[in-house]
């Protein structure tokens, strides 16, 4: 009776002063740890999205995530503070009611209720709907910041002191630059995933990479290059315009290198349409018809130059067809607008582009056999393959490149988890392989 009253005398109004002020303080650290998961979690294109409709709030999450090094010192220290003076106070309550067993007892009781209350459950809610939790903290976080931001930046001049001993450097901006590799990954994700098919993913991952590749990596080579002597009689040129699967038509004259134009065929047919025309329909020679009074000057490109950048320069100056040339000032190939969309949409065909043969086919055995000429992102794309393409362009560059010498027929190696053996090689090119996975 006498413990029993002695139990109820330390229930006095000091003691539920200190339980409530212990049931705010969690309350608290419940509120930091899912404000820190949420703005943390949230996608910042969703947020974008949300604040071009309006959202307050969703602005003001953008507004506090662009430092992240500075939101999250200041809610790990908001957290901290209620969580050590939740303790503290849990300890002198503890002890003050059951003497010094009261630790233990303090310690057990802290763990589960701020395991429970103050960090799974808030952050559970927080990582299941991080847009919508980080709208409706983002406020009161904004305010916490601006208080304890005189703290947080002696502490981040501490911290990045501490890590400059060890060579290491913080760069608060380094997400701007993260966000292609951050899409590349979503879509890489969904597609494993099932979410995304494949060709959206290739469309999608194929316009991503127009910055990081060039011009040199998808264009024709100048032996596929289909061009036209100018010296040539009018009538050739035109009978050679209208037996040719393409409109544009390289004009040179003495030497390949030396390309003085590009005809166009519809420029061509107009230009003798008019002519015949001025001739009243009798005078159907063209013996004495210039071609370069209708051929459009040359537009000469980078081999360097990305494909992001040279589409822009198409569509600035109205044109669709360049020649490529090296530093030199060689020819090097030429590329088309049409080869740069066929890398995002996939190969374009119209009912005048010839029936080319597939550049490789899988046999009974799994294996497949490919043309030297395939480039590795085409094969990657239609194989769902990883194979490198930062050193070679084409997969006969590859084995190249690997073997460090110009393989014989019938050589085999294997790299990169592949096996590779030359199929057939022609003077010194490798015309075809036979490629399986090991």
């Amino acid at each position: 009776m006498t413990s029993d009253t002695s139990f109820l005398a330390q229930l006095d109004a000091a003691f539920w002063l200190t339980a409530a002020g212990i049931i705010a303080l969690l309350v608290a650290s419940a509120f930091f740890s899912g404000s820190e998961t949420a703005l943390t979690a949230a996608s910042r294109g969703k947020l974008r999205s949300q604040a071009d409709k309006g959202s307050k709030g969703a602005k003001r999450a953008l507004d506090i995530t662009e430092d992240n090094e500075r939101l999250i010192g200041s809610v790990l220290l908001g957290n901290n503070l209620v969580n050590i003076l939740a303790t503290s106070l849990t300890t002198a309550l503890m002890t003050r009611v059951v003497g010094d067993g009261g630790v233990a007892l303090a310690t057990l009781i802290m763990t589960l209720l701020v395991l429970v209350f103050s960090e799974v459950l808030p952050k559970t809610y927080a990582i299941t709907n991080p847009e919508t939790a980080a709208s409706r903290v983002a406020a009161p976080i904004a305010g916490i910041i601006l208080i304890f931001s005189p703290i947080v930046a002696a502490v981040r001049a501490l911290v990045r002191g501490l890590l400059s001993l060890f060579g290491v450097t913080t760069d608060p901006d380094s997400q701007i630059l993260a966000v292609r590799e951050e899409i590349a990954g979503a879509i890489s994700l969904g597609h494993s995933e099932g979410a995304v098919e494949k060709e959206d993913r290739d469309r999608l991952l194929g316009a991503l990479d127009l910055a990081d590749r060039t011009v040199e990596e998808i264009m024709l080579h100048r032996s596929q290059i289909e061009m036209v002597d100018a010296a040539l009689p009018a009538d050739q040129i035109l009978e050679k315009s209208l037996n040719s699967p393409h409109t544009r038509l390289p004009l040179y004259r003495d030497d390949p290198e030396n390309i003085v134009g590009v005809l166009h065929a519809k420029d061509m047919l107009r230009a003798m349409h008019a002519r015949r025309d001025e001739a009243g329909k009798t005078d159907t020679s063209m013996a004495d018809f210039d071609v370069m009074s209708v051929a459009m000057k040359p537009y000469f490109v980078p081999e360097t130059t990305t494909l992001d950048d040279q589409m822009r320069q198409f569509l600035r100056r109205h044109t669709h067809f360049a020649l490529v040339v090296d530093e030199y000032g060689s020819l090097r190939g030429l590329i088309t607008l049409e080869d740069i969309l066929e890398e995002i949409v996939g190969e374009i065909t119209d009912e005048f582009d010839e029936d080319a043969p597939s550049p490789f086919k899988r046999l009974k055995s799994g294996d497949y056999v490919v043309e030297g000429t395939t480039t590795i992102r085409d094969l990657n794309r239609a194989t769902d393959w990883a194979l490198p393409d930062d050193y070679a362009n084409t997969v006969a560059g590859l084995v190249i490149h690997e073997a460090q010498t110009i393989p014989a027929q019938g050589q085999v190696f294997s790299f990169h988890g592949f096996r590779f053996e030359v199929v057939t090689r022609e003077a010194n090119r490798i015309a075809k392989l036979k490629i399986r996975p090991l």
